[in-house]
């Protein structure tokens, strides 16, 4: 087994630890066992979703073959579950088995497998009911590298049903085949943010500043949450103008949009006031902030509730990049929120 060298002059002697052909020697080396390793992970993964996917081929092509369901009847997977367990040894439990047999189903062609996603994530995946969800997850997860935790995260707060019920037909169909597309300020914003991960139980009275330390400290999570090219720049951001001092409660670089977004919370109801004194802030950045090749920032004042009639009114005639949200301290029900897009797309069909 090769060990990793460290290239000091305790190791090594001062001539080799500053001998440039020596070091670039040890990098190619350990990069070549880097890029070894990483190869084989990947083909070991690729075999085991293939191995996964035909074992759920003929599972299928068993119980279509005649009088399979006569003789075994609902018992097929249970006694294969034994066999394959005394032959073989964990992994082929009734669950495991039934989901190789969903794995086949939703994907009759082998080649639609994307082999950057491990069985593990194919799990998860399997779980939606709706194809069309069950396919921009997949995309979102190979597009944004999502880890298993991440990706259970995303269909627990129903991020699918929140971004398709913001658009039509054609947006969800889009959003399904393509993934989510961050190409204009109305792309970063969900209506309402999920943020069930601060721990704060949604019948206890907190302070805005409670939610807001919740939120950097819970810091990755609410990036997952806010979506793609979001960077964290600071809390509590300052911004002095004349004799008086404001503070911006969270600021965020989109590096996709290139520009600054600025986040302030409300705990209760956003008010008229409340959009006023955003676009002050996004003006301040404007002028004193951004650089010459960042597009203008955007604002999101983010609350428990809103009024949709007073924001509409409170956000006419504002040339700036400016949302009013909701925010909600506990994950969606995610059967309301489909049946809601089901009546979407149903409407979109007369």
């Amino acid at each position: 087994m090769i060990e990793n060298i460290d290239i000091t002059k305790e190791t090594s002697g001062q001539l080799l630890a500053n001998d440039p052909e020596y070091v670039r020697l040890v990098s190619h080396i350990s990069d070549l066992w880097d890029g070894a390793k990483n190869k084989a992970v990947y083909a070991v993964n690729a075999e085991l979703i293939n191995a996964n996917w035909q074992t759920g081929q003929y599972i299928v092509e068993f119980e279509q073959g005649g009088n399979a369901k006569a003789k075994y009847g609902d018992k097929l997977l249970v006694n294969l579950s034994k066999d394959l367990t005394r032959l073989k040894g964990r992994g082929f439990s009734r669950s495991n088995l039934n989901y190789m047999r969903k794995l086949y189903l939703a994907f009759p062609i082998c080649e639609t497998l994307s082999h950057k996603l491990t069985w593990s994530h194919y799990f998860e995946l399997l779980k939606c009911d709706d194809p069309l969800e069950m396919k921009f997850y997949m995309k979102e997860c190979i597009k944004e590298g999502w880890k298993v935790r991440e990706l259970k995260r995303q269909i627990n707060s129903s991020l699918f049903q929140r971004l398709a019920l913001s658009t039509d037909k054609e947006g969800v169909l889009a959003l399904a085949n393509e993934g989510h597309q961050v190409m204009s300020p109305a792309d970063i914003i969900r209506d309402p943010y999920v943020l069930e991960f601060t721990g704060i139980p949604q019948q206890k009275r907190y302070k805005e500043s409670d939610l807001e330390k919740a939120l950097k400290t819970n810091m990755e999570q609410f990036l997952l949450e806010l979506g793609r090219g979001f960077a964290f720049m600071g809390r509590q951001y300052v911004i002095p103008i004349g004799s008086r001092r404001f503070k911006v409660d969270l600021v965020f670089y989109n590096a996709i949009l290139k520009c600054h977004v600025l986040i302030d919370l409300k705990r209760g109801e956003i008010k008229h006031g409340d959009i006023g004194q955003m676009n002050l802030y996004l003006n301040y950045f404007k002028n004193e902030i951004c650089q010459p090749d960042d597009n203008p920032p955007i604002g999101i004042v983010l609350g428990a509730k809103k009024d949709e009639l007073l924001m509409e009114y409170a956000l006419q005639g504002i040339d700036n990049q400016l949302f009013a949200a909701r925010y909600q301290l506990y994950l969606p029900n995610r059967e309301e929120l489909q049946a809601q897009l089901d009546l979407l797309l149903d409407n979109s069909n007369e």
